[in-house]
């Protein structure tokens, strides 16, 4: 029958309140059991008609020094961090030689003020503050597992010095201007106050001393009935949570002897005040004119006029990234890069940063090859005009550059190759992999030369490697020109694209569509272009292979033995 009475849930709960905490009020009910009020707590379906309430049998004055059931009651409503003394407190702080720090001596007076105004309202219920030293005692004592046996490792003994909380900060320190990032010979205070990783915290613990009566204010009869823990964010943690509609929480005490052996129930109620419909209206009024505020101030940060481009042109933004470099005969690797506008309908705004310098990065093995990771990240834009309307004229897009180099232990640099690609027409993310080649000299000197000496042959103009800006006439010979191929570079790109044509619904709309669609051919042009190229450079690998074998396997009219 006791089974359905007790409340066995005594796990923590968490609320989360925008009130101020101090507005927080309780209310702890603490009460002997006896078989009186025991049988006073069972339901009434479960007493039967023929049986008779054993609660009219009251016990008399016990001969083991109790008092009488209404004298082992106790209810007090407790505020936040409000300071309740226990009999052992009040003993203590008597004798001001106890005092030691200026909050025993505060306790002293407190006390002092409390016996001549006619002694303390609590009797058994006292609490512990968040300025206590019983807290610190009780985080420092805390365990990590529920082992009886439990030995403190190295970590859980210098984390029991760091307090959850940190009550002589101030809420102006944020807003200081810290001149040094990095404190090269921080202190024992400085790693204390710096490396605790939860938020600001306080704590308060309801107690209850349980002694029997006439030995009340020893330490052995003390009690925990509730924790509370409040954070800077307006979450409360309460352990045990609210009675409720649940039943009162059960606490069993063991004594020397039989009489000092005992069983208390007790409840824990919240009692705070409710606001009222002209506070709570006064506070939405508030909490609207501040969040308004705030919006004005984001606003005033981002501005109202949202840019756009002229009527009839396009805006390309690209945030790109140099992921890796792999396939190269040298380590120590770096890549210039750049982009390159056509002469024509495209223009940049000024100061525009259309190349960049990777730093030097180091490869490592991955599989057969060698791979440099960069993950060097770039930025440019560029406005693109479509003035001839010529249904011929087929619009070009920008070309990005790339040259790769390694340097070596005397910081000379070499040439590992050159590659270029046109960027993509589409918007969204896209991953070019350009492949490489650099010029070659025949002989083994110019080997031994770029190995020992460093240096290489490079072009002076890297544009060359598509079809050069100064290039004037109707066909390109690169006939003679030696090359090798070297490795591959990878580029991350994610391509914006903005024009009024995206939200117009007129002749300039349609006008910048088949712009659109022409880029949109190009792009599928280059790409024919790179298969064409795909299938050459196979082919060609494929006669070297077959110039390789022996001739009698390859010929037709070889026979086998």
């Amino acid at each position: 029958m006791a089974e359905a009475v007790w409340s066995t849930d005594t796990g923590e709960a968490v609320y989360r309140s925008r009130d101020p905490v101090r507005n927080l009020r309780l209310r702890v009910h603490l009460k002997r059991i006896t078989s009186s009020n025991f049988l006073h707590y069972q339901p009434a379906a479960q007493m039967g008609k023929d049986l008779i309430d054993l609660a009219t049998f009251r016990p008399p004055q016990v001969a083991s020094g109790h008092r009488p059931d209404e004298e082992e009651e106790e209810e007090v409503v407790i505020g936040w961090q409000e300071k309740l003394f226990s009999q052992f407190e009040v003993d203590l702080y008597q004798n001001e030689s106890a005092c030691q720090s200026p909050l025993d001596h505060q306790y002293r007076q407190e006390v002092l003020k409390l016996e001549n105004s006619g002694g303390r309202r609590n009797r058994r219920i006292f609490t512990y503050t968040d300025s206590d030293r019983y807290t610190d005692l009780e985080e420092y004592c805390q365990r990590v597992t529920t082992a009886a046996s439990e030995v403190p490792s190295f970590l859980v003994e210098r984390m029991a010095n760091v307090r959850r909380r940190r009550q002589d900060r101030r809420g102006t320190e944020g807003s200081k201007l810290k001149s040094r990032i990095i404190t090269w010979e921080p202190s024992e205070d400085f790693i204390r106050n710096s490396h605790a990783i939860n938020t600001p915290l306080q704590t308060m613990y309801i107690m209850a001393d349980l002694g029997p009566y006439g030995k009340l204010g020893y330490k052995a009869y003390e009690h925990i009935l509730c924790i509370l823990k409040v954070d800077s964010n307006g979450v409360i943690t309460v352990k045990p949570d609210f009675t409720g509609i649940k039943g009162p929480y059960r606490i069993e005490t063991e004594g020397e002897k039989q009489e000092h052996t005992s069983a208390w129930k007790y409840t824990i109620d919240n009692v705070s005040s409710l606001a009222q419909p002209e506070e709570e209206e006064r506070e939405q009024r508030v909490f609207k004119d501040l969040y308004g505020r705030h919006k004005e101030y984001l606003s005033s940060l981002v501005g109202t006029d949202f840019e756009m481009t002229v009527p009839g042109a396009l805006r390309l933004f690209v945030n790109g990234e140099v992921v890796s470099a792999q396939g190269y005969e040298y380590d120590h690797l770096y890549i210039h890069f750049f982009v390159e506008l056509p002469a024509t309908n495209w223009s940049s705004p000024s100061f525009p940063q259309f190349s960049g310098v990777t730093q030097t990065c180091a490869t490592k093995s991955l599989g057969m090859d060698k791979v440099a990771y960069f993950s060097y990240p770039f930025t440019f834009e560029a406005f693109f005009l479509h003035e001839d309307e010529s249904a011929d004229a087929l619009p070009e897009w920008p070309v990005l550059y790339c040259k790769v180099l390694s340097l070596d232990f005397w910081q000379r640099y070499r040439v590992e190759g050159y590659g270029a690609a046109v960027l993509p027409a589409t918007p969204g993310s896209h991953t070019l992999t350009i492949t490489t080649w650099r010029p070659m000299e025949l002989g083994l000197v110019a080997e031994l030369r770029r190995f020992f000496i460093g240096g290489s042959l490079e072009l002076e103009d890297p544009s060359y490697v598509r079809i050069p800006g100064t290039f004037k006439g109707e066909r390109l010979s690169r006939f003679g020109f030696r090359t090798e191929t070297t490795g591959t570079v990878t580029f991350r790109l994610h391509c914006l694209q903005q024009s009024r044509a995206f939200m117009e619904s007129n002749s300039l709309r349609k006008q910048m569509r088949s712009v659109l669609d022409r880029l949109e051919g190009f792009s599928q042009q280059s790409s024919t272009h790179n298969v064409l190229e795909a299938f050459r450079r196979a082919r060609r690998r494929m006669q070297e292979a077959r110039e390789s074998l022996p001739q009698d396997l390859v010929s037709p009219s070889g026979t086998l033995a």
